[in-house]
């Protein structure tokens, strides 16, 4: 996305807040992608997104409310498109491993989001997934509704969320082995936990 002048002048203005939030967003990804995660600080994000370091923590607190933002922005994203995809297919099962491929598929397609599961980033991702909003939003476009206050629904969906991670970080031998795991492993899980009452 091409910033331009847009930006220029009130940082601060009601109507630009989202924008530069978004903009601050969008500066930090793009480090990321390029020197990793972790390499990031606040003065490389303030630098790149074309404000001061004043202005920066006005938006955000630090540098992991930055990476907690763009991770929330992205699995909203993703969410929204797997559930276009995949909420048509009724059987519990089956629809965990489309959407856990979909969500594999996505993210390896796009180089500021792989950019988090290189081995130095990799254990960032692996917390950040662990994030309540991450989950839920998962959880809900994998089960629907889900109440995440039952003990068992919660547990999954934290493991699930941790097997899409390691599916990132350490990828099957092809497409095929990471479906063969899921449908053997995973699917069952789902399909039983689903069916049984809460």
């Amino acid at each position: 996305m091409s910033w331009g002048n847009s930006m220029s002048g009130d940082w601060l203005g009601a109507e630009r807040a989202d924008l530069a939030a978004e903009r601050i967003i969008d500066a930090a990804a793009e480090l990321f992608a390029e020197h990793g995660v972790a390499a990031v600080g606040m003065a490389d994000i303030a630098k790149a997104a074309g404000c001061s370091r004043a202005t920066l923590y006005r938006y955000f607190d630090n540098r992991h409310a930055v990476r907690l933002a763009f991770v929330h922005r992205e699995t909203r994203r993703i969410v929204a498109q797997l559930d276009e995809r995949f909420r048509d297919i009724a059987d519990p099962g089956a629809r965990i491993v489309a959407a856990m491929l979909g969500a594999v598929e996505e993210v390896r397609a796009n180089p500021l989001l792989i950019a988090w599961f290189r081995p130095a980033d990799s254990g960032t991702a692996g917390r950040i997934s662990q994030d309540s909003d991450v989950i839920e939003s998962l959880a809900a476009t994998i089960f629907g509704p889900v109440d995440l206050t039952d003990p068992e629904r919660s547990r999954l969906a934290r493991w699930l969320t941790r097997v899409i991670v390691s599916l990132l970080s350490a990828p099957g031998r092809d497409a095929a082995d990471e479906r063969a795991m899921l449908e053997e492993f995973v699917a069952p899980v789902v399909t039983r936990t689903f069916a049984s009452p809460n």
